[in-house]
């Protein structure tokens, strides 16, 4: 059994069950037995690989995407550039590489980072040393003023209550439970919940529904910064605009487990509802939701991946070629993986992203 398991179990019989987002947040964030304080998780040798990771167009890309979006709002000087949790700090070195091929961009950028795991804050330290980077605990505690922000594979880690539809109005939230030496699943007595008052017509009883009210705060927070100050936020993960059904996952060494089995050993994510995080932005305005691939393709990865693979012979160009592959195909992360941007009202739709509802 695990340190942080015999910790649950512990408590569990002290206060009683306890909800997926306190179990998530024991299992990610735990000071000692915590999945990210321990660990580097990224990569082959780690549970999961990101897109910076797979190839350096992805993040030279989203660069030239902040560039322009920058150049489009009047290239504000100094503005804050912010990455939420940005892994290895792959991502912000690839982009600002490519950005700074635009006249001011990186005179102008004052780079700041929100990151909880002092593992990764110090690769990201390393990283990216040449930029000067300060980091954040939260998004709140990032300087007021101009700001581009990129969240990639960020959302879908921060902790969701889940809820089983019952009769009428009423849900049962469901808890982690434990017997003998294991954790169990569980269900809440039926009750009515406010944050889901306007999903009982439209869930049928027995389906789960999913909430993440830390995605909301956070969103919140960005929409009063980008509607008070301008700049832009593009949010990248997968998932759809509203949640519905159970996508609770664990993962490690690339492969499913079972998230109750070793907590603190697996990375645990839920898919991103995109929709809560677009309305919880008011009044800043929020782009269409955009496949990963149409994106990229419309940024220009395909002229870049042949600029690339004219150098490239044998296995180097056999794994470039897959790489520009799983960025972009539907079958693989293209259509999986979904962009949101969030600006305000008044700004541009920033480049290579659908229009929402909202915009003209």
């Amino acid at each position: 059994m695990t340190g942080l398991k015999h910790k649950l179990i512990a408590r569990i019989a002290r206060t009683g069950p306890i909800t997926v987002a306190d179990y998530m947040a024991e299992c990610l964030l735990h000071p000692e037995h915590g999945y990210y304080a321990t660990r580097d998780p990224l990569g082959v040798a780690g549970d999961f690989t990101t897109a910076p990771e797979i190839s350096q167009m992805f993040g030279e890309l989203i660069g030239l995407w902040l560039a322009q979006v920058w150049l489009d709002q009047g290239a504000p000087d100094p503005f804050v550039l912010a990455e939420l949790g940005p892994g290895r700090g792959t991502l912000m070195a690839d982009a600002l590489r490519a950005a700074r091929s635009v006249p001011g961009f990186l005179y102008a950028a004052r780079l700041h980072l929100v990151e909880a795991s002092p593992t990764l804050r110090a690769v990201q330290a390393s990283t990216l040393a040449s930029h000067a980077p300060q980091f954040h605990d939260s998004i709140a505690d990032l300087p007021e003023g101009p700001f581009l922000l990129i969240a990639n594979e960020f959302f879908d880690a921060l902790p969701i209550r889940q809820f089983l539809k019952a009769k009428g109005a009423l849900w049962h939230e469901r808890m982690i439970g434990a017997e003998g030496d294991r954790l169990i699943w569980g269900l809440a007595p039926a009750a009515p919940h406010a944050a889901l008052s306007g999903r009982a017509a439209t869930v049928t009883e027995g389906q789960i529904v999913e909430t993440c009210a830390p995605a909301e705060a956070i969103a919140g927070e960005i929409g009063r910064r980008v509607a008070s100050h301008g700049g832009a936020a593009l949010i990248i993960d997968y998932g759809g605009w509203d949640s519905i059904g159970d996508t609770f996952q664990a993962l490690a060494a690339h492969a499913p487990v079972d998230p109750l089995d070793s907590p603190g050993t697996a990375d645990l994510t839920a898919h991103v509802a995109f929709g809560p995080i677009a309305r919880a932005a008011h009044p800043a305005r929020a782009s269409g939701l955009t496949p990963q691939g149409v994106m990229l393709e419309r940024l220009g990865i395909t002229a870049r991946a042949q600029a690339l693979a004219r150098n490239l012979r044998g296995a180097g160009l056999e794994s470039h070629v897959a790489a520009h592959r799983r960025l972009t195909h539907p079958s693989e992360m293209g259509h999986l993986f979904r962009a949101l941007a969030l600006t305000s009202a008044t700004a541009p739709l920033p480049l290579a992203l659908d229009p929402g509802p909202t915009c003209p």
